[in-house]
């Protein structure tokens, strides 16, 4: 099983926190399909919106699709929080999280695998990014009358 680990790169500016693993549903519900008792059609069904996010915002992966075995997965990371406005729910890069963990103060990406030849997709993993809980202030300078 592939562990799925936040982009090396996010770890030099902001640690993830609270992250979410969710490899145990991920091998339940494949055991589910590989014994017959879930159909392909119903976890094959990801959107087109998605699979154009692989396309074009996804990481490829050395991890063969588990369902058709035709093709590696690729990673789409997901934004979500209050503060994103218009920007949340939108694919992202690890060079554009990277800067939004600098800019923002909190939001959780959502990282979801995705087959682009027989549209299996699933949920991986979830973390928060973000200055939130971060010590960045700079000393405060004293003045001459303290």
């Amino acid at each position: 099983m592939d562990v799925v680990e936040p982009p090396r790169r996010l770890s030099l500016v902001h640690t993830p926190r609270q992250v979410v693993d969710y490899a145990l549903q991920r091998r339940a519900l494949l055991a589910d399909v590989y014994s017959g008792r879930v159909g392909t059609m119903e976890v094959c069904d990801a959107s087109p919106y998605l699979l154009r996010a692989a396309k074009f915002h996804g990481q490829p992966t050395d991890v063969t699709c588990p369902v058709c075995r035709k093709e590696p997965l690729t990673r789409v990371s997901w934004v979500y929080g209050d503060e994103l406005k218009h920007a949340a729910g939108s694919a992202r890069t690890p060079d554009e999280l990277a800067r939004m963990a600098a800019l923002f103060e909190e939001f959780t990406v959502y990282v979801v695998e995705v087959c682009r030849t027989c549209s299996w997709n699933h949920l991986v993993q979830s973390y928060v990014l973000g200055t939130r809980g971060l010590d960045n202030r700079k000393p405060r300078r004293r003045t001459a009358a303290e």
